[in-house]
């Protein structure tokens, strides 16, 4: 999401915020290479009044290099911890190789839908877990201290869940749901998905979102997701 882009989107998201008791904001696909564009988000959502939000960092972003080795990156995100932001796992390379025999479903969600970005869609339990505490412990001798696993484009397959919860994480969240991996309990959500891949795409999302907002917003909590090619709103009862 470019910085004008997103800079759009934010009066709907401080619209969103006021309506509610609660409110969480989730920036996602944060990365090194992403820093510049989440600090522009975080710096308009602070002059909006929103002054800590979930950042869903991927380690190694599309294999572009661990983030953790790069020194002003993981010290801007310990002074965002520091402030009250919290740090969340986010994938591990926020991408996911093609299939052989893949079914025309499995290519609609995993290429089109989720642009080959869902890592954790069919990744069995070994992996998922070795990326899962790869991370974890690559996060910890940073000096963050995440909490929550979240797969890119939420998708996680049963065995990617069992690695979350095996790895001590407590929560992960998918596109209707929020998991308590300690007890097992879902929270129900819905999802307002707003396209940024054109003009066309965004100018409808903002319509359309901008009216379906008003019959959803006296929802008891609040989530608004931003990334770097979509922003959603998740909105639980």
């Amino acid at each position: 999401m470019t910085s004008a882009v997103a800079t759009q989107f934010l009066p709907v998201v401080a619209a969103a915020g006021a309506a509610q008791n609660l409110t969480v904001i989730s920036v996602h696909d944060v990365a090194p290479s992403s820093q510049a564009i989440a600090e522009k988000i975080i710096s308009e959502l602070g002059h909006r009044g929103v002054r800590v939000c979930s950042l869903l960092v991927v380690p190694d972003y599309h294999h572009q290099g661990p983030a953790m080795k790069d020194r002003q990156f993981v010290s801007w995100l310990r002074d965002l911890e520091s402030a009250g932001h919290e740090i969340v796992i986010h994938g591990y390379f926020h991408e996911r190789p093609r299939g052989r025999d893949e079914t025309w479903a499995e290519k609609f969600l995993t290429r089109f839908y989720t642009d080959d970005e869902g890592e954790f869609y069919d990744l069995g339990y070994e992996e998922a877990f070795r990326r899962i505490t790869a991370a974890r412990d690559e996060f910890l001798a940073g000096g963050l201290t995440p909490r929550g696993f979240v797969a890119p484009a939420w998708l996680l397959s049963r065995h990617g869940e069992r690695a979350a919860r095996d790895a001590d994480l407590e929560y992960t969240t998918r596109l209707r749901t929020v998991r308590d991996l300690r007890s097992g309990k879902d929270f129900p959500a819905r999802s307002l998905v707003y396209s940024v891949r054109s003009n066309w795409r965004r100018d409808l999302s903002l319509a359309w979102n901008a009216a379906l907002l008003q019959f959803v917003k006296h929802a008891a909590l609040i989530l608004i997701l931003l990334s770097g090619t979509r922003l959603l709103i998740l909105l639980t009862r």
